[in-house]
């Protein structure tokens, strides 16, 4: 791998690992201020908001510029989201403001792995890199939930300016003033991401005819045999493992009776399964093979709907590894035939951009299928039954798509196949 990989992987590390600390600070911002259970729930599908508003325009943005000014920026509007959530935004529209950060930092961050690296090196780049953000997802959600513990928080708080008056009083805002640091020093490394010379692509003087270029893009990969399998996959994936986040927290509270900080700790349960599967993934799977996961999506659906019969951490432990293990060595392979098949249909931060709008679209819809049960009055145990069961049933149909397509389109398949075979080897 280049230099410029591993600085990329420092950038992302403490970028998304400042994102989870800050969910985790945020639900219990709300918590402590009264807020319904639906509010919190909520957080998820309004960070994927932006993804999915601004969709049309963020790869063609990311293509324009050289992709690490890109990552500057967007870190730049974490801290003004954060700043936001100090002066008294509510969490929901300050969270947002983060969301529309990530969601111009993504494209910026997949789309350089095409630059940096050949296709022969993009499983395991997207292992690495998959792992790493699963690993700092850990320690986010670990660290978020210590910082608005007390042993943490009341020393935060403890500190006085005699100067300055902050206005910082609870334990979750002393969380979001020490994440704020964190996202500027993912920011200090974005700056030292190497210049990978790559052609620009300016966007149009008239930005509404982006509009209809990313629609044929999308519909693009959709019409692809193996892009459109790979993205269901990919886009399913990722609507379960965003809400899955949230949905662990409110499972521990209603199964083992956890705090939020107790909670955090399963969270990070979680993936590091999902890290163990990403990296065995990264090198057991190759690109013309990746089609071959795709049964455990329905393996993970089936194991959601299980959590509601675990009320024993000692059981929970060994079962959440494994089911972050299932979606880890699900998703690498699977993104990184997406990667493959977008890069050659139509650039990659154009092929980053559509993949981000219909995950986070799943993200979204999936959020606000949860948090709408919730608010209906279904307890945490028939919302989280009734989430499971979407996702499986969604994962066969997915699959059975796939069986179809090798029916009808067999040569087609083949030869796309044969394609990636010949990048894994000679990229």
């Amino acid at each position: 791998m280049k230099r410029g990989f591993y600085t990329l992987m420092s950038a992302q590390f403490f970028s998304s690992l400042a994102d989870q600390a800050l969910f985790v600070a945020a639900v219990e911002l709300i918590k402590g201020s009264g807020g319904a259970e639906w509010q919190r729930a909520a957080l998820v599908p309004i960070f994927a908001l932006f993804y999915v508003i601004l969709a049309p325009w963020l790869g063609a943005f990311a293509d324009a510029f050289p992709k690490r000014n890109v990552m500057l920026a967007s870190n730049a509007i974490k801290v003004v989201g954060c700043l936001t959530m100090l002066m008294g935004v509510h969490p929901l529209m300050a969270y947002a403001i983060v969301g529309l950060g990530a969601a111009a930092y993504s494209p910026a961050k997949y789309g350089i792995l095409t630059e940096l690296l050949p296709a022969s090196q993009l499983v395991k780049a997207n292992g690495w890199i998959e792992g790493l953000t699963i690993a700092s997802i850990i320690l986010g959600i670990l660290l978020g939930g210590q910082l608005v513990g007390h042993a943490i928080s009341d020393r935060l708080l403890s500190v006085d300016f005699p100067i300055l008056e902050t206005g910082i009083d609870t334990a979750p805002e002393a969380a979001i003033f020490v994440l704020i640091f964190i996202y500027m020093l993912a920011a200090w490394f974005n700056t030292r991401i190497p210049l990978t010379g790559v052609e620009m692509r300016p966007m149009p003087k008239n930005p509404l005819e982006l509009v209809p270029d990313f629609w044929t893009c999308n519909s693009r990969l959709w019409r692809d045999k193996l892009g459109q399998i790979s993205l269901a996959t990919t886009t399913l994936f990722w609507g379960v493992s965003g809400n899955l986040r949230y949905i662990i927290l409110a499972w521990s509270a209603a199964a083992l009776g956890y705090s939020t900080t107790q909670a955090s700790s399963l969270g990070g349960v979680v993936a590091i399964g999902t890290a163990v599967g990403a990296v065995i993934a990264s090198v057991r799977m190759r690109l013309d093979t990746a089609t071959q996961v795709l049964p455990l999506g329905i393996v993970m659906g089936v194991l959601v709907v299980m959590m509601i019969f675990i009320h024993n951490v000692w059981v929970a432990a060994p079962f959440l590894i494994l089911m972050g293990g299932i979606g880890g060595y699900l998703v690498v392979p699977m993104n990184a035939l997406l990667q493959h098949r977008g890069h050659n249909l139509m650039g990659a931060g154009r092929s980053i951009a559509v993949q981000n709008f219909n995950e986070q679209a799943c993200i979204l819809g999936l959020g606000a299928f949860y948090s709408l049960s919730t608010g209906l009055g279904l307890s945490s145990f028939g919302a989280i039954t009734a989430f499971g069961s979407v996702v499986a049933v969604c994962m066969w149909l997915i699959m059975r798509w796939h069986q179809v397509n090798c029916v009808r389109n067999r040569e087609e398949i083949e030869h796309l196949l044969l394609l990636a075979r010949h990048d894994n080897v000679h990229g």
